[in-house]
């Protein structure tokens, strides 16, 4: 039996891939400081500790795995990314779990690791126009991009292809735009756009207004977690090892976002603009690369995403909405 261990399973990438791989007929370690929130996790051995720590890094990265994932990082969204108040934990926090990944699966003679990385790691600079952004893989360099986040990504990137160069590894390396779907965070300051919107969407009446951060004319492409997974997997075991563009090309201003899921949920929703962090004005993601390389690019509409998360969404703020006395 084929072995995966995926490092982050208690959250929300990493809970639905220990399900995938299991599918798959894996024997799965899952390991994340905190079990995952709204799932049971399918992992054969869910480890709770922290891969800060060097020493706990060794005992988990024990042996050699068929397959790891590297999905581990302190992470959120713009709320918590882009105010500058977590810049320090953030950049700490993940650089010091790469740096033990790393090290420790090259000493364990594993010779491939999948990285997660993001578009956060875009320059800024190619990303001012909301109508065209620029995120080919080939423009990253130079590199400016808009949040401490996404420096330490593209730190980390690196990292792991200096590991291919100088020890002989074969790393695999994707940016993930936007990923989303059910069983995520979608309250407490950590959830990202789709799950925000559709927290706000289910608790609203028809009629009612929701507050949007900035004017709503930004855009994004927003990927379902289903295709995320595939793409994963196809990068992990392709002969390609990146950085290679993860997400959907079908792009939206977050105005058509909360249009999108105010219709879904059969709802006149108005929106109300406030100041908040929004991080840059355009992001999509270029899928040229991925299809020339792995012959394979996604395919589900936003639409079709969004219906599953809503229903989901919907049911966690009824379970969470105190009975009227």
């Amino acid at each position: 039996m084929k072995s995966a261990l995926v490092l982050g399973a208690g959250g929300f990438i990493g809970g639905h891939l220990v399900k995938r791989l299991k599918r798959e007929g894996f024997w799965v370690r899952g390991v994340d400081l905190k079990f995952h929130e709204y799932a049971e996790t399918e992992a054969d051995d869910f480890v709770i500790g922290d891969l800060r720590d060097q020493a706990f890094c060794r005992t988990v990265i024990d042996r050699r795995f068929d397959e790891v994932y590297q999905l581990a990082a302190d992470m959120g969204g713009a709320g918590y990314i882009f105010t500058g108040e977590h810049d320090a934990d953030i950049m700490h926090n993940s650089a010091s779990i790469n740096l033990n990944v790393a090290d420790i699966a090259h000493k364990r003679n594993i010779n491939r690791v999948f990285y997660s990385s993001s578009a956060c790691m875009y320059p800024a600079y190619n990303q001012e126009n909301p109508n065209d952004p620029n995120c080919r893989e080939d423009s990253a360099y130079p590199a400016a991009p808009d949040s401490e986040y996404g420096w330490e990504k593209l730190f980390s990137e690196r990292l792991f292809l200096a590991y291919n160069r100088n020890h002989g590894m074969a790393n695999r390396v994707a940016r993930y735009h936007n990923i989303f779907g059910p069983e995520g965070t979608w309250d407490g300051g950590k959830e990202k756009a789709p799950a925000a919107i559709c927290r706000k969407v289910a608790r609203a009446t028809s009629d009612d207004t929701i507050e949007i951060w900035g004017d709503g004319l930004q855009t994004r492409s927003f990927l379902y977690i289903d295709e995320c997974l595939e793409g994963t997997l196809r990068l992990t075991r392709s002969t390609f090892e990146g950085p290679v563009n993860i997400g959907s090309d079908e792009m939206v201003t977050i105005n058509q976002l909360v249009d999108t899921v105010a219709d879904i949920a059969g709802k006149t929703i108005h929106k109300e603009h406030i100041p908040g962090p929004t991080g840059v004005r355009g992001r999509n993601s270029e899928n040229s690369l991925i299809e020339e390389k792995l012959g394979w690019r996604p395919s589900q509409t936003l639409r079709q995403g969004l219906e599953q998360t809503y229903s989901w969404i919907e049911t966690q703020v009824r379970r969470n909405t105190p009975a009227s006395v």
